[in-house]
């Protein structure tokens, strides 16, 4: 038996990713579609590449509707701006439904730094106790029966993932440097003019520096230490690399970090660990994740390097791999393990 699952924000990068996956997902079946400025259009029209796919393409965007998602679904994912979700969610929960925000609304346990960052007051901290963080590999226990699921950052997911072990095993002391470069589809869909072919193609440039990008309380929160993090915008659609670097006095070689690894991650399925530094291509179109980790005797320094594609592991993919957990189901169902190749 398949349970009616429903999709607010159908019509964003993260909207169709989650479409792709779970129009062939074992334990769902996709029974709702919402969308703001595309309501009323269908599928289809707003995404052509669907036409003629079952019956997916016929169905007509809704917008935001509470009362027709509860009668619709018991299970919903929101792909929708902060401040949104947060508005929503709340409504959903109270009704019996299971909702998975992919948002930023239930990632931050303080409701101070939220409004930090996002420079909006929390709409309802009083729900954020009830939110469990979904980066599975680090928070399996907690997720198994959750109904609120807050979807980790891309940026989090894959410099998390990169320093877990190191964090675990104290090899960072109270602080790390991330530098990531992430495809300019984590930037979404709504158009804007530093987002045009002519500004991206042959061009890579850093943004959010000296700590004011919103990931860096995610990140903090999720390893329990200070970070330097400087992301980047470069030319390619999809992909994530987090490269970290940890100045430490810890004396493991780089096989036994690689050991280290090796044991963290032995009962995840996402997770391969790479004898050489990997490559998006890797990952493109798949929910695993592949990390390199080495040392720099000389400098006393610890590298790890994560890739993901950040609309899969970074986004949809894992809303998904965490829902499966929550529900008791497959860790992998409806979620693909090949790459996109060449």
């Amino acid at each position: 038996m398949t349970i009616r699952a429903g999709i607010v924000g159908a019509s964003g990068y993260t909207g169709i990713e989650l479409i792709r996956l779970l129009a062939g997902h074992p334990h769902l079946d996709l029974a709702y579609f919402a969308a703001g400025r595309a309501a009323g259009q269908t599928l289809e029209q707003v995404w052509p590449g669907l036409t003629g796919i079952s019956d997916i393409g016929a169905y007509t965007l809704d917008e935001l509707h509470v009362g027709r998602i509860v009668s619709s679904c018991e299970i919903v994912f929101l792909a929708l701006p902060h401040g949104v979700a947060a508005t929503t969610a709340p409504q959903l929960l109270d009704a019996g439904l299971t909702v998975v925000d992919l948002g930023a609304d239930f990632r931050l346990q303080d409701p101070a730094a939220y409004e930090r960052y996002y420079k909006i007051e929390h709409p309802c901290p009083e729900r954020l106790s009830d939110a469990v963080y979904g980066l599975v590999e680090l928070n399996r226990a907690a997720l198994s029966g959750a109904r609120l699921i807050a979807n980790p950052g891309c940026y989090p997911t894959a410099t998390a993932l990169a320093a877990h072990p190191l964090v675990q095993v104290g090899a960072v002391d109270d602080w790390l440097v991330a530098d990531c470069l992430s495809g300019v589809s984590g930037a979404g869909r709504n158009p804007s003019a530093q987002n045009l072919y002519c500004e991206v193609a042959d061009n890579a440039r850093a943004y959010g520096v000296g700590g004011v990008h919103r990931h860096v309380p995610e990140i903090e929160q999720t390893l329990g230490c200070k970070v330097t993090f400087t992301p980047h915008l470069v030319p390619m659609i999809r992909g994530m690399v987090a490269t970290v670097h940890v100045r430490t006095n810890s004396m493991l070689s780089s096989e036994e970090l690689r050991h280290l690894y090796r044991e963290t991650y032995a009962d995840d399925p996402m997770i391969v660990l790479r004898d050489d530094p990997p490559g998006t291509n890797d990952v493109r179109g798949t929910n695993r994740a592949h990390i390199y980790v080495t040392r720099d005797d000389e400098r006393g320094v610890i590298t790890a390097v994560c890739v993901i594609d950040n609309l899969v592991k970074g986004a949809s993919g894992q809303a998904i791999q965490a829902l499966n957990v929550a529900q008791g189901w497959e860790e992998t169902a409806g979620l693909p393990l090949l790459p996109v190749l060449p």
